[in-house]
């Protein structure tokens, strides 16, 4: 079975996916009073399972909400760390190189993975193991924060297959690797 690892986020237009302070309030900048996904549902309708770092879990559970994923989550981590005990069947820490990582989520019939999180993103982009990207800008500029790409050895070649414009002021682009 082919699989494939896709990316869906937001930055600000300077690409960043948290301020300096690693919050992400400046996401609602643009008020959504209509609840559009943006895509959301659609591109989680062709998602096994998501793949994203520590941070961003903690970010997740951070939010005081219901958890908010049915699908299995797999947080990297470079050590074994401790999952809530309501969350022990939807929420799995797994550790290991990025391919030894691939290989066990693959091993239990996941294929079609969300990978989530900065320095994850960064860490499959430098193994030449993102296949799309969802990249939602929003309009503001942080001057720094967390960024989404940081430096890589090799240039990896992306088409852009489709941009949309929400609330008349969020972009969206679709990227698909070339090969």
């Amino acid at each position: 079975m082919k699989s494939k690892n896709r990316v869906y986020i937001a930055t600000s237009i300077d690409g960043y996916i948290a301020d300096n302070k690693g919050k992400i309030d400046w996401l609602d900048t643009i008020p959504n009073t209509d609840s559009i996904d943006m895509g959301y549902n659609a591109f989680m309708e062709n998602t096994d399972a998501l793949v994203m770092g520590k941070n961003t879990f903690k970010t997740v559970l951070g939010f005081g909400i219901e958890w908010p994923y049915e699908k299995p989550v797999f947080v990297v981590s470079t050590a074994p760390m401790d999952i809530p005990k309501d969350l022990n069947d939807k929420v799995f820490n797994v550790t290991g190189s990025v391919h030894e990582i691939l290989e066990h989520i693959h091993q239990q019939g996941f294929h079609n993975l969300y990978i989530d999180g900065g320095i994850t993103i960064q860490n499959f982009l430098k193994h030449d193991l993102i296949d799309e990207m969802i990249i939602t800008i929003i309009p503001v500029l942080l001057g720094g924060g967390i960024p989404l790409f940081s430096a890589m050895d090799n240039r990896l070649n992306f088409k852009c297959t489709h941009s949309k414009l929400f609330l008349g002021s969020i972009a969206q682009n679709h990227f698909v690797r070339k090969d």
